[in-house]
């Protein structure tokens, strides 16, 4: 990504105006509004002014819609040629509108901006360059144009604000624990991406990100692999997008987990379980269900089941790859592991070719259509008889049980809790002294689980952030 894209081509007028309407602020006799924010590495006060929204210019360095630009080649290549122009700027604001996991659909956290906006008018002012360009506050301008809105309340930074300002100052914004819109998944992944290539210690980056260490080296380990489906699923002129696996976060998160689990067992296993278990992101299935894929999934599940393909094409017996230079060799991946590697690369070939469009024939798309679904069935019926399989070895009840079983049981309390108000035969003290026992009891689960789950899912946060509320 380059580092300084210049200025816009009414810079100057830009900053002529600015000026002018900063002297006007000085001298109108009221207190300047004033905004903080962190300016090389210490925060600053910049004063605030209102701009006309149309004269503005939406930052193409934007963290809010990287992923995103992938969306149409046609359009990226005319933002990529001139950032300023009409044609660049008009796809930038098509993407701030958008649904980040997929851009043909307007995005419903949009129109609910533009709701607030149109209701209680401008809240907290954007941020930018003198040179009109926005740093803060882009998804804002795009709502304010879509109403008609004629200003914007902003800040201005410094004259000397370079790019690598923008950047930081952006980013520094926008990962604050109180932001309303956050990064969609992909786009905060490549964030991270920019501040890891550059040799930042991830202390500092997880500091930025208001995140852990841990956390951190999950995040660039799914980009990794993110980077890499991206390239296998290539032919052609024709491959996935990062923006296509917006969806599959928890998926991921999950999957992370799992592979350094059994990683630390069996690093050849572990491998293999990867690839299966990326097929079932490919095919769209939830976490739920891609739990149930396991070291034995395909000798027990799925192989009598693959339909015809390249697929099912057994490989040769695995052989020693020599290193070159030296006398020694190292064992090359198992016929499994490469069979499960052939499966996932047909499966991102024909899922990329299914997202392609016009850029598919008739042909290919059919064909696309046809291994996915088939595919799908394979995966769905394997799933299903692993799922099966686990449920009929469990002897004893183990802590999900036990949570399911609370659940059930919490679900019937609703019931009785409605009777008992119908005939006005509820104890008060003694269900308030349950609650209480049931917070206790939370907090413990919280505390116990906490130890085990080094990065935890979307439950346990939320049993923490519930647990932390009622301290």
């Amino acid at each position: 990504m380059p580092t300084d894209f210049g200025v816009p081509p009414t810079a100057e007028e830009n900053r002529a105006q600015v000026e002018q309407r900063l002297q006007d602020a000085r001298t109108g006799g009221a207190v300047p509004e004033t905004l903080r924010v962190e300016f090389r590495g210490r925060p600053i006060h910049v004063e605030v002014i209102d701009m006309p929204v149309d004269q503005l210019y939406y930052n193409p360095a934007t963290h809010r819609v990287s992923a995103q630009r992938a969306h149409d080649p046609l359009r990226e290549q005319e933002l990529a040629k001139d950032k300023w122009s009409d044609a660049g700027q008009s796809y930038l604001h098509h993407l701030l509108m958008a649904k980040p996991s997929d851009p043909h659909v307007r995005d419903p956290e949009f129109d609910k901006l533009m709701q607030s906006l149109q209701e209680f008018k401008q809240n907290e002012p954007g941020l930018i360059s003198r040179e009109g360009v926005i740093v803060n506050g882009n998804t804002r301008r795009a709502a304010l144009k879509e109403l008609g809105v004629q200003t914007i309340r902003v800040g201005v930074l410094p004259a000397s604000c370079t790019w690598a300002d923008i950047r930081s100052v952006e980013l520094s914004l926008q990962l604050r624990p109180d932001r309303r819109r956050e990064y969609s998944y992909i786009n905060r992944l490549m964030a991270i991406e920019e501040q890891v290539k550059p040799g930042l210690p991830l202390a500092a980056i997880a500091k930025l990100f208001h995140t852990t260490t841990p956390a951190l080296e999950r995040d660039t380990w799914v980009l990794g692999q993110l980077h890499d489906l991206v390239k296998r699923s290539e032919h052609g002129q024709i491959k996935l997008r990062l923006m296509d696996f917006e969806d599959a976060q928890e998926s991921f998160a999950e999957l992370y987990r799992t592979y350094v689990k059994e990683k630390a067992k069996n690093k050849q296993k572990a491998v293999t379980l990867l690839e299966y278990r990326l097929a079932a992101i490919v095919l769209d299935f939830a976490k739920t269900d891609i739990r149930a894929i396991r070291t034995d999934f395909l000798e027990k599940y799925l192989e009598h089941r693959l339909p015809e393909g390249p697929w099912a094409i057994t490989p040769e017996p695995a052989k020693a790859v020599p290193i070159p230079g030296l006398n020694r060799s190292v064992p090359a991946p198992s016929s499994e592991t490469a069979m499960a590697r052939t499966l996932t690369d047909s499966l991102l070939r024909a899922k990329a070719t299914q997202k392609s469009g016009s850029a598919a024939t008739p042909s290919e798309m059919a064909e696309a259509n046809s291994s996915v679904t088939l595919m799908k069935h394979a995966f769905d019926e394997s799933i299903e008889a692993a799922q099966d399989a686990i449920r009929k070895q469990k002897k004893r009840l183990a802590a999900p049980d036990r949570v399911i079983a609370a659940v059930d049981d919490l679900q019937q309390c609703v019931t009785d809790l409605v009777l008992a108000r119908g005939n006005n035969s509820l104890d008060e003290g003694a269900f308030d002294d349950t609650l209480i026992a049931l917070r206790q009891a939370l907090a413990k689960v919280s505390v116990e689980a906490s130890k085990s789950i080094q990065l935890p899912g979307e439950g346990l946060s939320w049993l923490r952030e519930a647990v932390a509320g009622q301290r």
